[in-house]
Formats: structure tokens, sequence, C-alpha cells
């Protein structure tokens, strides 16, 4: 999505489509609409078309979420901790913000850096393990988002766009929330709901960390309690860097202190470049108490040969009283 990347600065927006020609494989650009000027002031309505400014792909806003944010990067944090205090106490100062919940274009999936699985639910079975996927919805902040306009009836690739959002010619944006849209976010608003970020700058690696609560399973007479946490890491410097190990320390509100190493992340050792400066994935952690928190680090290798851990902002597992596990998200 380079090439996407770089025609951000023109009125138009392009985007590259790969051709097969006799086994060989060729890009080329097609228009998909025309900017809009972002928002300085206010919030992006549903049905918003938008750019990642970071990722490059291309969405449809389906609400907004007010979120608290807490920026580590502050004078009082001290320079020399590695690993930062685990209490997660909210010593840093948090200011609301406003991300969005966005649908990805399906097309773009294969090109972005970011999991396109994020988000997860518990289903409502007897099983334990059961465990739902809602593909190409992502969260996204404010100023990671380029509106654009577009000219096409069904301008987005998502097997949900049809199911919520109508075209109406009249309305800015032209589409609308359908009943099906309102109804699915009333369902399943304890799940998807959107409430702390936590950010953390090492060494030009920002992490950003997101929690979600997911509800609890009862099992053996005791209750699991289940989250899912995304993670960004960005490449603020020249330098390219790549992730190699992950050190993680997960506290129970039942008094335990688990360790976890491991090469990498999901599966993967990830390169922060300058073309390909960020990398998002989510993962899940299970409690047996209704409240937590975890920090770690991430140990980085620089293109130098220059080795540092990362810090992973501190940041809370909290349960919420009387929610019980949600219902497929597929039966809308």
């Amino acid at each position: 999505m380079e090439v996407l990347r770089a025609v951000l600065n023109s009125q138009l927006v392009k985007i590259p489509v790969c051709l097969t020609v006799h086994n060989r494989s060729y890009a080329r650009l097609a228009e998909v609409g025309r900017l809009d000027a972002p928002k300085i002031t206010g919030k992006y309505e549903t049905g918003q078309l938008i750019l990642h400014r970071v990722f490059g792909y291309r969405g449809v806003v389906l609400f907004p979420w007010l979120a608290r944010v807490y920026d580590r990067d502050l004078p009082q944090h001290r320079s020399g901790d590695v690993e930062p205090n685990p209490g997660v106490g909210k010593e840093v100062r948090g200011r609301t913000h406003t991300f969005y919940q966005v649908l990805i274009d399906q097309r773009d999936c294969p090109y972005i850096r970011a999991q396109t699985e994020a988000v997860t639910f518990l289903g409502n079975q007897d099983s334990s393990r059961s465990l739902y996927a809602i593909p190409g919805l992502d969260y996204v902040a404010h100023e990671d988002i380029i509106p654009y306009t577009s000219a096409e009836k069904s301008p987005l690739h998502h097997e949900l766009f049809d199911k919520f959002l109508a075209y109406d010619p009249d309305k800015d944006p032209p589409f609308v929330a359908q009943e099906t849209l309102r109804a699915w976010q009333n369902k399943n608003h304890p799940w998807l709901e959107l409430s702390d970020v936590h950010k953390e700058t090492t060494e030009n690696i920002r992490v950003t960390v997101i929690p979600f609560y997911m509800g609890f399973r009862e099992s053996h007479s005791t209750s699991v309690y289940w989250w899912r946490y995304c993670i960004r890491l960005e490449n603020l410097g020249s330098l390219s860097v790549q992730l190699r190990e992950r050190h993680w320390r997960i506290f129970s509100l039942s008094g335990t202190l688990e360790t976890v190493r491991g090469r990498g992340v999901v599966g993967q050792e990830p390169a922060l470049t300058r073309t390909l400066p960020a990398f998002q994935y989510s993962s899940h952690v299970s409690l047996q108490a209704p409240s937590g928190h975890m920090w770690g680090t991430f140990r980085m290798e620089r293109e130098d040969g220059y080795t540092f851990d990362c810090r992973i902002p501190p940041f809370s597992l909290e349960s919420k009283p009387d929610i019980t596990p949600a219902a497929p998200p597929g039966a809308l």
C-alpha cells in the first residue's frame, strides 16, 4: 500500500490494483474517490468513507467511541526504568479522545500489517473454547482518519456493508445506518466498547495497547474471566527495528504473578521500517479473578545491531458486572 500513501497529497485518491499477465503480477493505479478535509474539531459521522493514515486501507465509519488515553511519555516518568512499575493506577492523567469502529475493505486486507480478525467474542455455548471473530473490523483514532468521498453506491467490499448501511444521496455522508446496525451495536456494545488506551515510547518505538473485556466462563466451580488486547507498534525513528522477543508479566487479583517469554508475537518477528513503520496484532488472556493487570517489554533489534527493551505500558484488566457471554456476532 505504499503507492496509496504516496498519492494522499493529491486531490484524487488512487490505490494500486494488481493485474496478472502470463503469470507475472503488475500494479496500476485506480481512482476510488476524492479527499475531504480532515476534521480538526467535531467527529466523523456513521457512513464516512476513510483511508487509514498509517495502514493505508479503505474503510467506513460505523460509530464513535469516547476513550480515555493514558500517555506515559510524560516528564515525570523516569527514563532509566527498563520495566515500568506494575501498578496501573491513574497516576498518568488520562484525556478523552474519539476512536471509531470501522469496517475494512476486504480487498485491502492482504496488504495491511494489522490483523483483520482482531475483534473477537466469547460464544454462548457451554464449551469454554467457543471463540468467534468478526473479520475486517478495527478501531481507529480520530487523527488516523483521512476522509474521502466516492460516487459509487457500494464503494466498500465487506459482507456487512450492505447489511449495516444504506445509500441515500441526500445525506452527507451518503451512507446511513440501517436498523440492523443499531440493533447489532446495542446487542454487542459490552464486548465492542473501547474505554482505555495506553501509550508509551521507548527509543522511538511507540507502543499502544487497548484492552477489552470479553466476559467469563464457569469452569469446575470457578469463573474464568477473558480479555483481548490490541497492540500497535510504530517506529517513529529513521532506522529499521525488528521485534525479536516478548516478555510479559501478568498479575491477577487472586494473588498470582505469571511470567511469559517467547520469540516474536503471534508467530512473527515484524520489522518496522521507513516504508512499513507499523504493525498491529491482538491476543487474549484469561484470569481466575475479575481483575488484574499486565505489563512487560519487547526486545527490539535495530538495523545497526543495537538491542533494547521497549516498554509495554501497564494496563488494567477489569471485568464488568452483570455481563454474560455474547451470542455469536454473525447472528445479526
